[in-house]
């Protein structure tokens, strides 16, 4: 039997869900795990596996076009592969909400992670994508939810970083 997942990655199923998520696009990652397992378990969320991040920006746009609500959960090394699409959104002012676990901060093993974490935030505010940071686990709920809220009650674009002291160092498995 697996242990349970922190209790923060609980709270962000949570309010998706009482926030009325129907969507959930994602290419996999160890920081959603949770996420994506509660979201495909779910028969009122429909889980999409991407093969790309900005496939997830589209995804997202066609949800609320047909009436529906998604969120994008990536890693801050797929925001990169996103900045072309981010236009969709600010042209035809969609709503969206992206959840991202950083990578190239505290404790990072792998050097090919640094920048884009380092370039994460700007890259989204560039676009512009309001972006909010979270690094501790009694503020999550409440973040997440202010981030859904803007999203969708208010049609703005917005970014949640998990910040990656707050998800857990990540090491290198050895024999």
């Amino acid at each position: 039997m697996s242990p349970a997942p922190p209790l923060w990655q609980q709270k962000i199923f949570e309010v998706l869900r009482k926030g009325g998520v129907e969507q959930v696009a994602y290419v996999p990652d160890a920081g959603h795990s949770h996420v994506i397992r509660e979201a495909s378990r779910d028969p009122a969320i429909h889980d999409v596996v991407l093969t790309t991040e900005e496939e997830g920006v589209a995804v997202a746009a066609g949800a609320w076009l047909g009436g529906h609500r998604a969120v994008l959960l990536m890693q801050s090394s797929g925001v990169g592969n996103c900045v072309n699409m981010f236009s969709l959104l600010d042209t035809c002012r969609f709503p969206f909400l992206a959840l991202v676990t950083m990578r190239g901060e505290y404790a990072e093993f792998n050097p090919w992670q640094g920048p884009m974490g380092r370039a994460t935030q700007q890259a989204f505010e560039l676009m512009g994508i309001t972006v909010v940071r979270v690094d501790d686990p009694d503020d999550v709920e409440d973040t997440v939810g202010a981030a859904l809220d803007s999203a969708f009650e208010a049609g703005d674009r917005v970014a949640v970083l998990l910040g990656q002291k707050l998800i857990g160092r990540k090491k290198w498995e050895r024999d």
